[in-house]
């Protein structure tokens, strides 16, 4: 059984500010590099063998400065593991979605639509699955298998992925939230991590 802990990457400006970031590239702000370093302290007892973070900066800076308290190597990057694609939506509020986008924000919240320039829903599902998996095999083949993998993502793709995996709804996921998950080599399950 191979053990993934699943994280949000730390806070950014745009996150403070409630903008939604999909690719566009932001670094953490310096909320974000201390929740990374509080994920590190508590991780101490889970024998995190390796990270694995997307290839956008907050969430390599996350795993960089976790991998560096952990005395680990540096993170194995993964663009699948990246955020979903907001499209027009990128850069701005919820409230200026709506407001500048109003067709397309009413099918964004009913789940029956993507913005223009955004990513499907079964995309993103299937690309966080498949990197997931991908690293969940890697490991189990390794020397890592032995303990958990660390893997830094995002808000957005880890929350439909989880979505669809659980069959349920969960709530929006907040920057350095933990998730566990585990594989047996078919299939995953997923919990929230307390």
């Amino acid at each position: 059984m191979q053990r993934i802990l699943l994280v949000r990457h730390g806070e950014t400006a745009w996150n403070a500010l409630g903008k939604l970031q999909g690719h566009t590239d932001i670094e953490l702000n310096d909320v974000g590099r201390a929740q990374a370093r509080s994920l590190a302290a508590g991780l101490g007892s889970a024998a995190v063998t390796a990270v694995w973070t997307s290839d956008l900066r907050r969430a390599r800076e996350t795993g960089a400065i976790i991998a560096t308290a952990l005395g680990l190597p540096s993170p194995t990057v993964d663009p699948e593991l990246r955020e979903r694609a907001f499209g027009v939506f990128e850069g701005l509020t919820r409230s200026e979605c709506e407001t500048l986008h109003p067709d397309a924000w009413r099918d964004w919240i009913a789940q029956s639509g993507s913005p223009p320039g955004g990513e499907l829903r079964v995309d993103a599902i299937a690309r966080m699955g498949r990197a997931l998996t991908r690293i969940a095999m890697t490991a189990t083949t390794a020397a890592t298998s032995d303990g958990a993998i660390l893997v830094v993502s995002h808000g957005g793709v880890m929350r439909l992925w989880l979505m669809d995996l659980l069959g349920t709804t969960i709530p929006l996921v907040a920057n350095g939230t933990t998730y566990v998950v585990e594989h047996d080599g078919t299939a995953f399950r997923a919990e929230l991590r307390t």
